[in-house]
């Protein structure tokens, strides 16, 4: 009996050794590879290193520079959803700390299949103290590098911003994005039993680098005073929703694009995506008679008028059964072309329109870069093809002459109208002045020529002059400035139904009102553009044309332009 039991457990052990030889044959033989892999991936230590995003800045006229977009250090807060489904208290206490509806929260716990929530980020100091003081089993607070705008809504549409996966988005951010995230970088060493790096390895480790900050073409105090106007005088016009640019013509160098309403892009996620189409880039609107200058300047580059030329207004012309008519059916009898600029005559335009193949008007129209992108660095921009003109219906070339049937963005409408302020030339409009590398290395964004011979100088300077007496004699009076000739346009376009999401042909009562304009006129420093949505008055004149008048006069004395003539008294 005890023989058998010695017997027993003999082979017990005999089993229990061969077992353990057994699974080391597995592990270091059959499984030499997985292991050795885990065992090193407990020792080695590899960790991507994030780099910092570029900074964002505005400049003035001294070339001192303000900051618009940084990185800031901010505090979140998240549960582990596990943990509180079933506390209702402590989701109450949470909400009451974050200002959150507790049924909402209780709601996303419950919904959620992570195991981790974020339930909000930018904690404030107060909303952190009161946090740690709870003291909950399922709720941390953890640091994280956020976008940060210190001027809120600044220049907005401009910037655009960083969402929350840490791409730019809009604006800048998102055209520059390449340049402004930099390349993220890989640390290769090892690790001891505690997680401590006792080993780096150079060679095999990828370098990264910073992101490249970003100097815009932005004049900080131009952007506020631009802004500001927008907003104040809201109140008393009560447009929709307006814009102004103001631009180098001679560079293409953004100085100003200022839009009321705006955002704030640290809030980003509290606004409705349609909220961020860009309204200098995205937005489509018809011109209406700013747009005369262009056709009267194609007209007389083939040759066809002149200043002088003149013509017999009826008050209308007709296309087939159409009757086209001037604004409030007025007529102005025998009229230079002149005077069709100053007095706004759409029948004149019509006149200089028809003097010329309407192959060879489209062909200016293509030249005046109103077909295509103006190329800007702003992510996303648009530009229509005008398809309907473009179809060569008599009437469609009727309207177009005029500023209606014809569409574009703000952006594309200053380039074009710049040509007559350069001399003749189609130039790229930007808002990056330069990038100013990690090492220092600043690269300088030149102005670019798009097309050098949109029209002849001579032309450029005729139509320069008959601005001038637009804001002299006609219309455009009330953008007039003592000591100083203004070349500008008024422009009173009604807004097509279909732009108002309506399906219905033909126009609504809303207009788009619009000044555009630069000075001096005969050695032209700034153009603005001012574009009013269905603002409470008739035309423009009374609305975009003063607005344009108090930003000039703050843009020449910020300036110091001289005056370019002498008033008569």
């Amino acid at each position: 009996m005890f023989e058998k039991r010695i017997n027993l457990v003999l082979f017990s052990i005999i089993l229990f050794g061969a077992a353990i030889i057994g699974r080391l044959v597995y592990i270091q033989i059959f499984k030499y590879d997985f292991y050795k892999a885990l065992a090193q991936g407990q020792h080695k230590l590899l960790e991507s290193v994030r780099p910092q995003r570029g900074e964002i800045f505005a400049k003035d006229k001294d070339q001192n520079i303000y900051l618009l977009a940084t990185n800031k250090e901010k505090t979140l807060v998240f549960v582990e959803t596990t943990k509180l489904k079933e506390k209702k208290e402590i989701i109450h206490s949470l909400s009451e700390i974050l200002n959150l509806d507790p049924r909402d929260i209780l709601k996303k716990i419950q919904e959620s299949d992570e195991s981790f929530l974020v339930l909000k980020r930018d904690l404030s100091d107060q909303e952190i103290k009161k946090i740690k003081e709870l003291h909950i089993e399922g709720v941390y607070l953890e640091k994280e590098i956020r976008r940060y705008y210190p001027h809120n809504n600044f220049a907005s549409y401009v910037l655009g911003f960083v969402g929350g996966e840490g791409k730019g988005q809009y604006g800048v951010e998102g055209f520059w994005e390449d340049e402004l995230r930099g390349k993220e970088g890989m640390i290769i060493g090892e690790r001891d039993v505690w997680g401590r790096m006792i080993f780096f390895d150079p060679e095999k480790s990828l370098p990264g680098y910073e992101g490249a900050d970003l100097v815009l073409t932005i004049d900080e105090n131009i952007q506020l005073q631009a802004e500001e106007i927008l907003r104040k005088n809201q109140e008393k016009l009560k447009y929709k929703d307006g814009q102004i640019i103001v631009y180098e013509p001679d560079t293409g160098r953004i100085l100003a694009a200022a839009s009321f309403p705006s955002f704030d892009p640290n809030k980003y996620f509290d606004y409705d995506l349609s909220v961020f189409v860009n309204p200098f880039a995205q937005k489509l609107f018809e011109p209406g008679s700013v747009f005369k200058p262009i056709t009267l300047a194609v007209a007389m580059e083939e040759g066809k008028i002149t200043p002088q030329t003149t013509y017999v207004d009826e008050g209308f012309v007709k296309v087939g059964n159409i009757k086209v008519y001037n604004y409030d059916h007025r007529s102005y009898g025998e009229s230079t072309m002149t005077e069709v600029l100053e007095k706004s005559i759409n029948t004149g335009a019509i006149f200089a329109e028809q003097q010329i193949p309407h192959d060879v008007f489209l062909d200016y129209i293509e030249r005046f870069g109103l077909f295509n992108k103006t190329g800007v660095d702003l992510q996303g921009e648009s530009a229509s093809q005008n398809e309907e003109l473009k179809k060569g219906y008599e009437i469609n070339f009727v309207t177009a002459s005029f500023g209606q049937g014809i569409e574009m963005t703000p952006l594309q409408l200053v380039r074009a109208f710049s040509v007559f302020a350069n001399g003749g030339k189609l130039i790229r409009p930007h808002f990056v002045d330069k990038l100013v590398k990690p090492d220092g290395t600043v690269i300088e964004i030149k102005p670019e020529i798009q097309e050098a011979h949109v029209v002849s100088q001579k032309t450029a300077s005729q139509i320069t002059s008959m601005l001038v007496s637009v804001t002299e004699n006609g219309f455009g009076k009330r953008a007039r400035i003592k000591g100083y000739y203004i070349a500008g346009k008024t422009g009173t376009a009604q807004v097509p139904w279909s732009s108002l999401g309506i399906d219905k042909s033909g126009y609504s009562n809303e207009t788009v009102q619009t000044f555009i304009g630069f000075a001096p006129a005969f050695n032209p420093r700034f153009l603005i553009l001012v574009k009013l949505d269905n603002p409470k008055t008739r035309t423009a004149e009374y609305s975009a044309a003063p607005l344009f008048r108090e930003l000039a006069e703050y843009i020449i004395d910020y300036y110091q332009i001289p005056p370019d003539h002498q008033e008569e008294e």
